[in-house]
């Protein structure tokens, strides 16, 4: 079989950019087929010093199948570049949807909060800590249903509640035993949980403040105001999810104990797994190809940068490194 590059692809716009990665929306020339391209220069990531966050990202997205997590179909890399070609969201981000309501209502919240829950809890089973949840990495799709993205701060074979230590993550979801490096595990992936609720319910992060001195000692060992417009099961939640004590925290003992609770009370789990609920928001999507569910700031970008013969010297001195690479979902 033919290997494949990026000339198989052809650039369509930028919709998104992180520290070390671009996202482009690509169309495959053979199947007319639109994923989204995320996009890593090789001598970035050695530079920062990420390359096994980077293999560990395309060894879950490898593994992991989910309806509510982002699907790889194939990945390959050339001298200098790494690419990872995911379906595309045309929904956009959970983060340019809140920003636009503001906030959401209970029910709303409660049906990306659920869906975030059983991706979670796939992830849990498969050892997997995810670290990274925030609305910018929650997508929505055609149809007003999520997908999680972005592994690059993902951690395998976690076990135990403190087999994790590196102190990684976005300073306003971090979880007080990742500041307090008291070593961590699968519960601040529900203290993260806690933290997007309370923030598509308030429109603010918890504990938010632009000082970050102020922030960290919040998170560590404040008590959080809750909104008075909570109702008693979701203010329930919240704080079972916002224990300071990982071991006593809502879902140290498993993803059934944050099921089982009254706020999710109504939701059939297995009626939402198969996509049978009507989402509260569905995006309009124009074509395929729309992406003014995206933050201008990205689409506007030029494509220019991206031209895959501006190879640099020195790509490949990581060595054999990145071997295996390569991938495609259909030859599974």
């Amino acid at each position: 079989m033919e290997k494949l590059t990026i000339d198989h692809f052809t650039l369509l716009k930028v919709i998104g950019k992180g520290s070390y990665a671009k996202v482009i929306l690509v169309k495959k020339n053979d199947n007319k087929e639109i994923y989204a391209m995320k996009i890593l220069k090789k001598k970035n990531i050695e530079k920062r010093k990420q390359e096994d966050h980077v293999l560990g990202e395309r060894n879950i997205l490898v593994e992991v199948k989910h309806p509510f997590i982002i699907k790889m179909f194939y990945a390959f890399k050339n001298d200098v570049k790494l690419y990872f070609v995911l379906e595309y969201c045309s929904g956009g981000e959970l983060f340019n949807l809140l920003q636009k309501r503001k906030v959401f209502t209970e029910d709303q919240a409660r049906f990306y909060a659920a869906q975030i829950v059983l991706a979670l809890e796939h992830l849990h089973n498969h050892d997997i800590i995810y670290r990274d949840l925030k609305p910018e990495n929650v997508l929505i799709d055609a149809q007003g249903y999520i997908r999680i993205t972005d592994f690059g701060l993902s951690k395998r074979n976690v076990k135990g509640t403190k087999d994790a230590q590196s102190v990684c993550g976005t300073p306003e979801y971090l979880a007080p035993e990742i500041l307090l490096k008291a070593g961590h595990g699968k519960p601040v992936d529900w203290w993260t949980l806690g933290a997007i609720i309370y923030e598509m319910l308030s429109g603010f992060p918890p504990f938010y403040t632009q000082n970050r001195e102020e922030l960290f000692e919040s998170i560590k060992f404040a008590q959080l105001k809750y909104p008075v417009s909570l109702t008693p099961a979701c203010k329930s939640l919240l704080e079972g999810l916002f224990s300071k004590n990982p071991d006593k925290r809502l879902g140290s003992k498993g993803a059934q104990e944050i099921k089982d609770h009254p706020w999710f009370l109504n939701v059939n789990w297995d009626t939402l797994l198969k996509k049978l609920y009507k989402p509260p928001f569905i995006p309009l999507v124009k074509s395929e190809v729309d992406v003014s569910n995206f933050d201008p700031e990205f689409t506007e970008q030029p494509l220019e940068s991206h031209d895959p013969n501006s190879l640099s010297i020195g790509g490949e001195s990581i060595g054999q490194k990145y071997q295996d690479f390569t991938y495609d979902a259909k030859l599974e």
